[in-house]
């Protein structure tokens, strides 16, 4: 059984990379903080890599699965119900966009083409890492959503502020 101080350590990481970035008011924050602080230690090289007791991954998995579970709620469907041409529109169109990117960057740029693949897959983080960790490439999986998170998450405000004009919180035309 592996020593338990390391994962001490690596929680510890994580939980202060969430608080701080609590602070910086982004959407997703503490999910991103917490991968920061975390990989931050893993990728210094002094401390063994981390190895989970057995389930834990499971565990993990069903905990968040019921957090985003709970926010599927019946107002959620309603607006489903009324929304599904552009879910179905975006979702088809992000999901061609994802395989077309990822090929392209597995054969013009030598990514391996399951990272390629998942790395530009329209999924969160977190459900993208963990498909990524099934195929033994999760670690390059949430490397590449990291990015892409952190980037959104700064930016796309930013640019829906400069878009659209403020209107208290209403929808355009609404």
């Amino acid at each position: 059984m592996p020593a338990p101080w390391p994962l001490l350590l690596y929680a510890l990481a994580g939980t202060a990379g969430g608080v701080l970035a609590l602070r910086t008011g982004i959407p997703a924050a503490p999910l991103a903080g917490a991968l920061i602080g975390a990989g931050l230690v893993s990728m210094s090289g002094r401390l063994e890599a981390a190895q989970w007791p057995a389930g834990t991954r499971t565990v993990l998995e069903i905990a968040i699965g019921t957090v985003i579970g709970t926010g599927l709620t019946g107002t959620a469907l309603l607006e489903v119900r009324a929304l599904w041409r552009p879910a179905l529109l975006i979702t088809l169109s992000l999901v061609v966009t994802g395989v077309v990117v990822g090929l392209l960057c597995s054969r013009l740029l030598g990514l391996d083409p399951v990272v390629a693949l998942l790395g530009a897959a329209p999924g969160g983080i977190s459900g993208m890492s963990l498909v990524g960790a099934e195929f033994g490439v999760g670690a390059a999986v949430a490397a590449l959503h990291a990015v892409r998170l952190i980037t959104v998450l700064l930016l796309l405000p930013l640019v829906v502020r400069l878009i659209l004009p403020f209107n208290g919180g209403a929808a355009p035309g609404g």
